[in-house]
C-alpha cells in the first residue's frame, strides 16, 4: 500500500472505530474483503494449507492468521499483537440522571483517562446493545449515534479562580454529560430502541436487556501540522497499532505462518476472557497445533511484536524523559525496554527487529522510563509470560497519550507497516 493511501485508510479506520466492538468489526470486514474465512470458536475447525482465517471473541477481540504450511512446529509464527480498547467514559447500567433541570448520563471511568480533556467536546455514544426480539431470541447489535448528542461543559473560571493553577475532576460528580433540558421528555431505553430501529429497520425489538455503551469524541481523525506531518485522533492508543498490524498481515506472503492478535481490556489489566491475560490466544494456537511437543516447538520458533504507543519527548516537558532515551515523532518506531519486565524486550528480539528495520532503511529509537518514575506496561509481558513466546515491545512515538485526542507521526505509522510486513516474511529469526 502506498503512503497516501495508507494514511487515508488509517483515518477512515479510526473514524469508523469508536469502540472495541466497532474496531473489531472494521477489521473483520477488511479481512473478509481480502478472502479470509471467519471461524467460530464453537464449531469444529478445518484448517487447510494455504488458508487465511480469523476468529473473534466477545466481538471485541480478534485473531487472524495465515497457514501457508501446516507444519508450524517447524516454521513457528510471525505474530503481531495490539489492543482494541482505549480509555474512555462508559455508561453505567442505570445511566439516566435527572438533576437541576437537565437530563444527564451517569458514567464510569474506563482506564487511565485524562479526564479534563473530555470537557467541552462534542460527544456521541456507541457500543453494543443486547436485546430480546419479538421472536423471543436474545441478540446483540452494534450502535453508533454518530451525531454530537452530549457535552460535559467546563466550569467558568469566574467560579473557579484557581483553575489555571491546576485542578482535579471528580469522576462521580463533575464528568456527567448533559443530553438535554428537563423540559424535554427523555427515556434512555426509548432512545436506544429508536437508534436500533434507525440502524436496523428489519429488527423487531421487544425488550432491551443490557448494553455496553461508551462516549466518544465526534471530531474526525485528521492529518494536522504545517506540512500534515501529524495524525491527530482519538484512540490512537492503540487502534494505530491494530491498523498497522492488520495491513502488515494482509501484505504477508505465502511462505511464513503469520498471526495478528488484537485484544480488548488492555487498559484495565487484560484479565478477561478476551484479554491478553486470558486464554484466547492459547486456545487458538492449541487448536492449530494440538500435539503438545509440536506446540512447544512452534512457540519457540516464533516471535511476537507487541505494538503499542510510546511516549515521545514533549518539548514543553522535556524533563519527563531520560535525555538519552527521548523518542521524537516521525523519527521511527521505538523499542521499549524495562529492566523490571514491564516490557518484554530482550537483546535478541531487539536485535531481530533492528535488523529488519535496517533492511527497510527505517530508523529505530529506544525508550526507557526515567529511573525515578513508574513504568507502564503492555500486552507484551503478559503474552510472553502466558505462552512463552520470545517478544519485543515497540511503539509509535505519541503526544498526549490517554487524552481524548492524541498526536502521532504520519510517517511513523507507514514506516512501521513496512517493517512489520517484512517481519511476517522473515524465514530465520536467530541462529542457535
Amino acid at each position: 500500500m502506498e503512503f497516501s493511501n495508507f494514511n487515508d485508510s488509517l483515518l477512515s479506520f479510526l473514524h469508523s472505530s469508536p469502540t472495541p466492538f466497532h474496531a473489531t468489526d472494521s477489521m473483520r470486514n477488511a479481512l473478509l474483503a481480502e478472502g479470509f474465512v471467519e471461524l467460530l470458536e464453537e464449531d469444529n475447525w478445518v484448517i487447510e494449507e494455504g488458508g487465511k482465517y480469523f476468529v473473534t471473541r466477545n466481538e471485541s477481540s480478534l485473531i487472524a492468521f495465515t497457514t501457508p504450511q501446516l507444519t508450524m512446529h517447524q516454521t513457528g509464527w510471525r505474530m503481531i499483537g495490539a489492543h482494541t480498547d482505549s480509555p474512555c467514559l462508559k455508561l453505567k447500567p442505570n445511566a439516566q440522571v435527572d438533576r437541576f433541570g437537565y437530563h444527564q448520563l451517569g458514567v464510569e471511568v474506563y482506564g487511565g483517562v485524562l479526564l479534563h480533556t473530555w470537557l467541552d467536546r462534542d460527544l456521541s455514544i456507541a457500543g453494543r446493545i443486547t436485546l430480546k426480539n419479538q421472536e423471543g431470541k436474545i441478540v446483540s447489535r452494534l450502535v453508533d449515534f454518530k451525531d454530537p448528542i452530549a457535552v460535559v461543559p467546563n466550569l467558568a473560571i469566574h467560579l473557579n479562580r484557581q483553575a489555571n493553577e491546576g485542578f482535579s475532576v471528580n469522576p462521580q460528580e463533575e464528568i456527567l454529560p448533559i443530553l438535554c433540558g428537563a423540559e424535554n421528555e427523555f427515556d434512555l431505553h426509548s432512545l436506544l430502541k429508536a437508534q436500533l430501529k434507525k440502524q436496523y429497520p428489519e429488527l423487531s425489538v421487544a425488550t432491551i436487556l443490557d448494553f455496553e455503551l461508551s462516549l466518544y469524541d465526534t471530531q474526525p481523525a485528521a492529518l494536522v501540522g504545517l506540512h500534515k506531518e501529524y495524525i491527530c485522533s482519538a484512540r490512537l492508543d492503540n487502534l494505530l497499532s491494530c491498523f498497522v498490524g492488520l495491513q502488515a498481515l494482509l501484505d504477508s506472503d505465502s511462505q511464513r505462518p503469520s498471526l495478528l492478535i488484537c485484544t480488548d481490556h488492555e487498559e484495565i489489566g487484560s484479565l478477561s476472557a478476551c484479554g491478553a491475560n486470558g486464554p484466547f490466544l492459547e486456545d487458538v494456537l492449541h487448536r492449530l497445533t494440538p500435539d503438545p511437543e509440536q506446540y512447544v516447538q512452534s512457540i519457540q520458533r516464533s516471535m511476537l511484536v507487541s505494538a503499542d504507543n510510546a511516549h515521545a519527548l514533549h518539548p514543553n516537558y522535556a524533563h519527563k524523559h531520560d535525555k538519552n532515551h527521548a523518542p521524537a515523532i516521525n523519527k521511527g518506531a521505538v523499542i521499549k525496554v524495562n529492566a523490571n519486565q514491564r516490557y518484554a524486550t530482550n537483546s535478541e528480539t531487539a536485535s531481530i527487529y533492528r535488523d529488519i528495520a535496517a533492511q527497510e532503511n527505517y530508523d529505530v529509537q529506544c525508550f526507557v522510563v526515567r529511573s525515578d518514575m513508574a513504568c507502564g506496561s503492555t500486552i507484551g509481558p503478559i503474552t510472553s509470560g502466558e505462552i512463552g513466546v520470545p517478544t519485543i515491545d515497540i511503539g509509535l512515538p505519541t503526544f498526549g497519550m490517554h487524552s481524548i485526542r492524541e498526536l502521532a507521526g504520519s510517517k511513523d505509522a507507514y514506516g512501521l507497516y513496512k517493517v512489520l510486513a517484512r517481519f511476517t516474511k522473515r524465514e530465520k529469526l536467530i541462529t542457535r
